[in-house]
């Protein structure tokens, strides 16, 4: 069933299960902070590539609002950004079809993130604009930093005596 030629003559709809997602659109569909293999990618890389539309679900957030499944940057990636047309979750779809890194990653942000988490994805996101990788801007330092938080206490929040960046 998961012939890439079939796949683009049927014009299939692809709809694929995301642990979690960047905000550039890139997703981690099999691992769980590089520890553990939750799910095989299975036919999943041939629908996603072939598929006529690619869509990836997955809820905003994870263990009662502990981890966030929309980060800077996934440690472990499936699928790239280039394969990956629309992210859904209960906060609402980002349609990433035609757009650049940079505008994809304000949709991402807006669109699907937990309303905890976005402040600080957008504070993320600000920072790295103003730095050398302006087509793609990433912190080296931070991207990965989520993760390492989580490792470290079992929660990506932030300790903070403000609830988010803005304030």
């Amino acid at each position: 069933s998961n012939n890439p030629e079939v796949i683009r003559r049927l014009g299939v709809i692809a709809m694929n299960t995301a642990i979690e997602a960047d905000i550039y659109g890139n997703v981690n569909s099999s691992q769980i902070m590089g520890s553990r293999m939750m799910n095989g990618i299975g036919g999943s890389g041939d629908f996603t590539r072939s598929s006529y539309i690619s869509i990836f679900t997955t809820e905003s957030v994870a263990k009662n609002g502990e981890i966030s499944s929309i980060v800077p940057m996934v440690p472990h990636c499936d699928h790239s950004e280039h394969d990956v047309d629309v992210i859904v979750t209960e906060q609402g779809v980002a349609d990433l079809r035609g757009l650049s890194p940079k505008e994809k990653a304000r949709v991402i942000i807006e669109n699907c993130s937990h309303p905890y988490y976005r402040p600080f994805l957008k504070d993320y996101f600000k920072r790295a604009c103003q730095g050398k990788n302006i087509h793609t801007p990433v912190l080296l330092k931070e991207a990965l930093s989520w993760h390492e938080r989580f490792q470290e206490t079992g929660s990506m929040k932030f300790k903070t005596d403000k609830s988010s960046p803005e304030e």
